[in-house]
């Protein structure tokens, strides 16, 4: 879709920031079922700790680094509170924990960043954890009373709330696949888990609009593009379709419709989820094929991979790539989540590139096919780059470098990469200008501009 113009304008208002998680900011997390499984032998690459993480606990060091976001021109931030802070035993909430959040979010208020806070980004406080964590039958109990306590504490800075971070990541990769706590490989404890996020967000969401009716709720959605390997091949095409359900359609029914479906539920309706979504929060990192594989009934006779002949990212501690690097993707994730009529945050974008050799193009590239949906009618009110300052990526380590800009971990000092300088030109303009394009993907250019 050519465009005569020089700039590739965004919707006004539209939110630019940069998105971050608690666990992985602040340091000396030690009261969650993340900071126990660091501890354990092989679980985390190269054996490291979050430790002192960015050192966002001091509010010294988080103000240093808002002031870095504003000065790149960013408007807003994204970031989450730790559970075991706020409430470090069951039933027991800590005063002081909630009144440094509100200093640190009144730090992002006072540098013009409006903060969009989630509650729950992939950490447990122990106790919980103790009870068999998102296990436990009373488990929505639980997060329903300690999301109260942190809109009462902190509604009066925060608008915008993202109820949970990618429930189906932490249902698989903790419950199927193994790799975050608690270690399991066991389908029905994977969906266990699904259902009753799901049920807790839906409880979320109303405790939130019974003490802020104008706020906005959502969830952020670990959106998985799926791509038929072979698409004129029925069975290919069957086995995307399957695919698809298990990574979206599940959740996207349930806070959409209210309507469990398999592998979470039957077709049950539960009144509390209807409509649980004032927005769509989108996390998108990369497309997945999908091809029918008659040896694999265990997972539906589906296997799903990336594209070895697509351009890859950096290798994780598995040895597998993290991503392919595809942004017609981020077209086709705003498009599918434009059917739903709710306006759309790109809560998580990003890669892993230690030599910030791709990411100046990933950003500008990304944008541009999240302006093409717009034009086409999607809804998008704002972007969340993943992520600020290199950190704490979870059985990665400090190993993946997603930054804006590069840390030592051992000194914690901030070097800009040249991406800061470009999303910085991108957020200042409110769209991408055509000499940006051509300095960073000059391929791309005709693709969306003229002459």
């Amino acid at each position: 879709m050519p465009d005569s113009r020089s700039i590739l304008k965004m919707p006004v208002p539209f939110r630019w920031g940069v998105a971050t998680a608690a666990h992985q900011n602040e340091g000396d997390n030690t009261n969650n079922q993340w900071a126990a499984w660091e501890r354990q032998e092989g679980r985390i690459q190269n054996g490291q700790l979050s430790g002192k993480a960015t050192g966002w606990w001091d509010l010294a060091e988080a103000a240093a680094d808002f002031d870095r976001a504003a000065d790149l021109g960013l408007n807003s931030l994204r970031l989450s509170v730790e559970w075991s802070r706020i409430e470090p035993e069951e039933g027991v909430f800590s005063a002081t924990a909630l009144r440094r959040y509100h200093e640190m979010i009144g730090l992002l208020c006072e540098r013009g960043l409006e903060p969009m806070v989630t509650l729950h980004h992939f950490t447990d406080p122990m106790w919980l954890a103790w009870l068999g964590g998102w296990e436990n039958p009373r488990v929505g109990d639980y997060f329903g009373r300690f999301v109260a306590r942190v809109v009462d504490a902190l509604g009066d800075q925060v608008h915008i709330w993202c109820t949970i971070n990618e429930p189906l990541v932490y249902a698989y990769s903790g419950y199927l696949e193994g790799s975050f706590p608690p270690g399991a490989r066991s389908l029905p404890r994977a969906s266990r888990v699904l259902r009753r996020m799901m049920l807790a967000h839906g409880r979320a969401y109303r405790v939130i609009h019974a003490a802020q009716n104008d706020a906005m709720v959502g969830i952020a959605h670990h959106m998985q593009v799926m791509l038929p390997a072979h698409p004129g091949w029925l069975l290919d095409r069957y086995a995307t379709r399957l695919a698809d359900h298990l990574a979206n359609g599940t959740s996207l029914t349930a806070v959409l419709l209210g309507r469990l479906t398999p592998p979470i539920g039957w077709g049950e309706t539960v009144p509390e989820l209807i409509d649980s979504a004032d927005y769509m929060g989108l996390n998108y990192y990369s497309t997945v094929r999908a091809t029918f594989d008659p040896t694999r009934p265990a997972e539906l006779f589906t296997r799903r991979f990336l594209d070895p002949h697509g351009e890859l990212s950096e290798l994780t501690k598995s040895g597998q790539h993290f991503s392919e690097i595809n942004p017609r993707g981020m077209y086709l994730a705003l498009k599918r989540l434009s059917a739903y009529k709710k306006p759309i945050y790109i809560t998580e974008n990003g890669l892993p590139d230690r030599l910030d050799a791709i990411r100046p193009r990933f950003i500008a590239t990304h944008l541009a096919e999240a302006w093409r949906a717009i034009q086409e009618g999607a809804d998008v009110r704002g972007y969340y780059h993943w992520t600020l300052v290199d950190n704490f990526e979870w059985s990665e380590g400090y190993n993946l470098k997603f930054g804006l800009f590069e840390m030592d971990p051992e000194t914690r000092a901030r070097t800009s990469r040249t991406s800061a300088a470009v999303y910085a030109r991108i957020a200042q303009a409110n769209g991408i200008p055509r000499q940006v394009m051509e300095r960073v993907a000059a391929g791309a250019v005709p693709t969306y501009f003229a002459g």
